[in-house]
């Protein structure tokens, strides 16, 4: 099963940590997610809530 994107349609992105303040990726994950493998796309969702604790600092 593929690993489903996290994008809310927000997409903006905090000056500081480079993250859309939506759905926590950089630019560069959001740009290649379609061609990332499940792996690596589980490896992002699972940084979201210490990414989402970056942008809060």
């Amino acid at each position: 099963m593929s690993v489903k994107s996290p994008c809310i349609d927000v997409c903006k992105f905090d000056s500081k940590t480079g993250y859309c303040v939506g759905c926590l990726r950089t630019r560069e994950e959001c740009k290649g997610w379609k061609k990332m493998k499940d792996k690596h796309r589980r490896k992002i969702i699972d940084q979201q809530s210490e990414r989402a604790a970056t942008i809060r600092r």
